[in-house]
């Protein structure tokens, strides 16, 4: 599904060069639940930002599906992101003046979907994950756990190829955690979704079918 070939990624501030990535080799085969752990500033999320194609890395290559990165356009990244990919982050990045069913519709109506078609697909998106009940309510409204629940009814409503999952418990009490981490496992289980999620939790990584552990821009193990 994702390959990269000595993945490397640098920021420069000023005349000094911060390097965060180091050579990383990967593959994530389709159907897998892979966990990236490692200590604050290991570079997991740097990582999963290359592997979404929300960032472009310093030098190496990343292939989607057997297609290389660095020879797409802006443009057809975009579509990636929009068609193939979803998103789970620890803030919920959900917008404040938009129901539940709204939120998740957001994405479906930017891929062409009628007003109709997205609002039925999102209340399908939400009951799968036991917010049928929330239509109507505003993120101010739900709890943490419902909040990042609704995050991910909307990254799975247009039934992406990758999940990428960015620290989703980081915010919550550890009962709300273990509902999201349910919510994942069943993803995966009764939907063959293919799940890439970083976690500093090693209890939430033992969920996944492989850890992938990073130390200081590397893959140790």
């Amino acid at each position: 599904m994702i390959k990269t070939t000595n993945l490397t990624k640098s920021f420069r501030n000023g005349d000094i060069d911060t390097h965060v990535l180091k050579g990383i080799n990967f593959e994530a085969r389709k159907g897998e639940f892979l966990a990236i752990m490692g200590r604050s500033g290991a570079g997991k999320s740097t990582f999963l930002y290359q592997l979404s194609l929300l960032d472009d890395p310093t030098d190496g290559e990343i292939l989607i599906e057997g297609e290389k990165a660095h020879t797409m356009t802006a443009a057809e990244k975009s579509r990636i992101r929009l068609h193939k990919f979803g998103y789970v982050f620890q803030d919920y990045a959900l917008l404040p003046e938009l129901s539940a069913l709204e939120n998740v519709a957001l994405p479906l109506l930017m891929q062409g979907r009628t007003i109709a078609q997205a609002y039925t697909e999102s209340q399908k998106s939400l009951e799968r994950l036991g917010l049928g009940h929330r239509l109507k309510n505003l993120p101010s409204q739900l709890s943490g756990g419902e909040q990042q629940r609704v995050s991910i009814a909307r990254a799975v409503a247009h039934n992406p190829k990758v999940l990428f999952v960015d620290e989703p418990t980081a915010n919550l009490d550890n009962e709300s955690s273990k509902v999201v981490m349910q919510a994942f496992k069943d993803l995966h289980k009764n939907e063959g979704q293919t799940i890439i999620m970083v976690t500093h939790e090693e209890e939430f990584a033992k969920e996944a079918e492989r850890i992938i552990r990073i130390d200081n821009g590397r893959i140790v193990s």
